[in-house]
């Protein structure tokens, strides 16, 4: 199957710059590097906050554009349906600017609007096949029209198709479901999950027993609590995903207890409960990547988690406890366009995108996929429901971060182990479903 389209829309290289006539008063204004920030809207989607760099003089124009940096200040992902939506409502994205601090003092808005700039997007459409930019340049705001004492304001605005592979549990992880890739309409099964229970330093021993896997990387990976356990423990949770011929492609291994804090019923952050993301290489399983999850403090109504790999941290951020949101995954640091294959894979064929652990199907497992990390990007998506909530994740994977069926699978794996976590997160006074007790 063909992966589903997706379009990326790009803000960046944001800057402002006073007229040289008129600078601005900071008597008001928060003292920092960038006294300015703005608000970003999309027609049906959230709005976004960013900063934005100040240029005070003229004469720094010209060095500042050509020592552009190509930031990335906010993006909006727009699936195929969303797309078509936007098209018959003349879709435009709007950007308020202004000076001072976000929110609000003694209940009266402390920021103060300098200007908006309104930016059409005709024919996203066109962005599946190939880049769109909508505007690159300077814009004036605030001031005469003619000119006169604007503020001048650099906007980047780009479109780039980003396709993504899709995938859908058909039942919650702890119920053994099998996994469907996604085309519009069409679901065709990939892959089936195994819950079950190990012990984990059964799994220690076995990794840790491996040949040419280099200590410095499963030490903390592997790191286990000295301390004398809580009898409040969630522990010993697994997952493996299989390919339609039954073989094991990536695995999800509770590694580290969920435990609650003494004289608490919250599994903290100072002692997170923790998850081994594993792929098959040579018969044996090989640690891919860490994630790491617990209940905020202070009562806060959210989850916070940590993923990486090879002690590089991809992720760090949270989710609501109670709503739920998104597991995000996304390395885009700057505008350039990402080089993303439009190839396909077809994960039910048995071609080379299945493979048997140890068949060497075009990746090091533990190690194969930094180098495609590296392009940067989006990398996966998988949703998140509220503690407690049914839920049947949904998965989004970069095309250009899957190169053979373990690929895809291990970001299964991985979104079931932070669909997992919440439960595991759950505060110790409230019970479990039956599939999580041992």
């Amino acid at each position: 199957m063909d992966p589903c389209p997706f379009v990326r829309i790009l803000i960046g290289d944001l800057t402002l710059k006073f007229p040289s006539v008129s600078k601005p008063s900071f008597s008001t204004v928060h003292p920092s590097s960038s006294p300015c920030f703005c608000k970003v809207k999309l027609t049906n989607f959230p709005h976004q906050f960013s900063a934005v760099p100040l240029v005070l003089h003229d004469a720094a124009a010209g060095a500042q554009s050509s020592s552009r940096s190509h930031s990335l200040n906010a993006c909006f992902n727009l699936s195929k349906p969303q797309i078509e939506a936007l098209a018959s409502k003349k879709p435009s994205l709007s950007i308020s600017i202004y000076t001072g601090r976000r929110g609000a003092t003694c209940g009266l808005n402390s920021a103060k609007l300098i200007g908006r700039v309104t930016v059409p997007l005709a024919d996203l459409a066109a962005a599946e096949a190939r880049p769109v930019v909508y505007q690159n340049g300077w814009i004036g705001i605030g001031g005469k029209k003619n000119g006169s004492g604007q503020s001048q304001f650099f906007l980047s605005v780009r479109a780039e198709p980003d396709p993504r592979f899709v995938f859908k549990f058909d039942g919650e992880p702890e119920c053994s479901p099998q996994v469907f890739q996604v085309q519009g309409n069409v679901k065709q099964p990939v892959f089936t999950c195994k819950f079950g229970f190990r012990n984990a330093a059964d799994m220690q021993s076995r990794s840790m027993s491996e040949p040419g896997t280099p200590r410095n990387w499963l030490g903390p990976f592997m790191g286990t609590n000295q301390k004398e356990q809580s009898a409040k423990e969630r522990k010993g949770w697994s997952l493996t995903i299989h390919d339609l011929s039954g073989s094991p492609v990536a695995a999800a291994s509770m590694v580290t207890p969920f435990v609650a804090s003494p004289g608490s019923q919250r599994v903290s952050r100072s002692n997170p409960g923790a998850w081994l993301i594993l792929r098959p290489e040579d018969g044996t399983w090989k640690p891919w990547g860490r994630l790491e999850a617990w209940l905020e403090s202070g009562g806060s109504d959210t989850v916070g988690y940590k993923f990486e790999v090879l002690s590089t941290i991809l992720a760090n951020s949270t989710v609501s406890a109670s709503d739920g949101g998104k597991f995000t995954i996304d390395l885009t640091s700057s505008l350039t366009p990402v080089n993303s294959p439009h190839s396909s894979l077809d994960f039910g064929s048995g071609g080379s995108g299945s493979s048997r652990p140890g068949s060497g199907s075009g990746s090091d497992f533990g190690f194969g996929l930094i180098p495609q990390l590296l392009q940067r990007g989006f990398v996966m998506s998988s949703t998140v429901e509220g503690i407690g909530k049914c839920s049947k994740p949904e998965v989004e994977v970069g095309v250009q971060h899957v190169t053979c069926t373990e690929d895809a699978a291990a970001y299964v794996a991985l979104a079931a182990a932070m669909d997992l976590s919440m439960d595991a997160c759950r505060p110790f006074s409230q019970k479990l479903r039956k599939e999580l007790r041992q």
